[in-house]
């Protein structure tokens, strides 16, 4: 007799919850805490490079608006018939809460806006990307939960143990709302969890990019380069499991197209890149030179301090000595002790 060892994988009841009016939804919490992980991870890994760690937070600063921003474009300019069609409302392109960040627009726009940033700074890129890297890729694993709170960008209908059931949700007024109603228990399509093979494979190339790294002795932008060539050699699969609408491209999505030109160029990078890892003082020089001379400040306050010390008790033992001289009693027959 057959047996199902794993039983299907559930789909949130609900993505989105309400304090009162305002509305909590999953999709942006787990964008949040994707950043949250990836700045964490990067200001540990920046630092421990020779970056300066007031370097990170400006960075976050310029390239989380940036990202949200080039992420939504991509997303519209890719799935346009989504929100320009003739029955389609325009405004809808701006309701980035509903779900729809393209990454390459996130990482395009988030590279040109750290770009200027370091150049502004006179801060040479290359270790400041290499430290993104591992804690951007686990961010986008973090941010594939989100899909799953919102019943989206699944694969194709499956009879696998671990397939996803697609849940019917309706709203408040009992309208079909697959990402901010609530689920009615009906089962509409068991799929393949496509934001879980993407999740798996998120986290399998973070950890590969951390022991690759140290093992290899990567820098100039090599860790980086590898990401990209990581990330996409398993989008394109996963990409192509996916049963939601997308523009398509010779016969192909066009996300897949992306991922196959830059795993490509990627790869290219990666092999034309310096080998080794930058110096402290490549990393930062600026930021090093501002340490050197801290350090040789404290060095030189320290120095005087003994001086002084020393100084000080020179002069102590040279009183002391003075006094004893003055106030020692001469030997010789005058003294009462030597009388007969």
């Amino acid at each position: 007799m057959d047996t199902q060892i794993l039983a299907n994988i559930p789909s949130p009841p609900q993505g989105v919850w309400h304090l009162g009016p305002i509305p909590i939804r999953a999709y942006a919490l787990c964008i949040i805490a994707g950043i949250l992980v990836a700045m964490w991870m990067t200001h540990r890994r920046y630092v421990a490079r020779g970056g300066d760690p007031d370097t990170v937070w400006d960075a976050a600063i310029v390239i989380i608006p940036a990202g949200i921003i080039g992420g939504r474009l991509y997303h519209v300019a890719t799935d346009y018939d989504k929100y320009f069609c003739a029955d389609c409302n325009p405004v809808d392109a701006l309701k980035i809460t509903n779900g729809g960040l393209g990454i390459w627009g996130a990482v395009a726009l988030g590279t040109f806006a750290i770009w200027v940033m370091f150049k502004i700074k006179k801060i040479p890129m290359a270790p400041f990307a290499d430290a993104v890297a591992p804690g951007l890729v686990l961010a986008q694993a973090i941010g594939r939960l989100g899909n799953w709170f919102n019943q989206e960008l699944y694969g194709r209908e499956t009879d696998v143990p671990w397939a996803l059931d697609i849940y019917y949700r309706v709203n408040d007024a009992g309208q079909y709302a697959p990402v901010s109603g609530q689920s009615t228990g009906e089962v509409v399509a068991s799929v393949h969890p496509t934001f879980l093979y993407e999740l798996i494979w998120n986290v399998l190339v973070c950890l590969f990019l951390l022991w690759a790294q140290k093992a290899w002795k990567l820098g100039h932008g090599r860790v980086f380069a590898l990401y990209v060539a990581g990330y996409t050699l398993g989008r394109f699969f996963i990409e192509n499991m996916r049963a939601d609408e997308a523009t398509m491209v010779f016969g192909m999505r066009i996300n897949a197209i992306v991922s196959i030109v830059l795993f490509i160029i990627a790869l290219i990078i990666f092999f034309r890149l310096p080998r080794g890892q930058e110096t402290p003082e490549e990393v930062d020089p600026k930021y090093q030179r501002e340490v050197s001379q801290e350090e040789t400040s404290v060095g030189d306050g320290e120095t005087s301090e003994k001086a002084m010390k020393t100084s000080g008790k020179n002069s102590a033992q040279r009183e002391t000595g003075s006094t004893a001289t003055a106030t020692k009693k001469p030997n010789g027959p005058n003294e009462r002790g030597g009388q007969v």
